[in-house]
């Protein structure tokens, strides 16, 4: 007995190069699907995502949620990354116009 494996479609969910790094986002706007499951794993509901996010409708949302139990690891990966301060602040002091921005220090200190 074969198995079929199945391609999932999100139908909400695209990828643009341009935005978010290339990461998984909601169709039409800026917003990744690792921010959805960010506030998924802060314990917010549904509702309570699309109360902060008001421009969003409950099947986008849902298909973000989708997208990310299909793609957990993949999307906890991208999660680790994004709120590594660390790792975000390196990037920041890397950049040529980071000696122009004394703020950063004046912040995290």
């Amino acid at each position: 007995m074969r198995l079929a494996v199945e391609q999932q479609t999100y139908p909400y969910i695209t990828t643009n190069r341009r935005i978010a790094g290339g990461s998984p986002i909601i169709k039409g706007t800026r917003i990744a699907v690792r921010t959805i499951a960010g506030y998924y794993q802060m314990g917010m509901s549904v509702d309570e995502i699309l109360t902060t996010l008001q421009h969003l409708s409950p099947s986008y949302v849902h298909s973000a949620l989708a997208y990310y139990f299909d793609h957990q690891q993949e999307i906890d990966r991208e999660l680790e990354v994004s709120t590594d301060v660390e790792q975000w602040k390196q990037q920041v002091l890397a950049h040529p116009r980071a000696a122009t921005t004394p703020q950063l220090d004046q912040q995290t200190a």
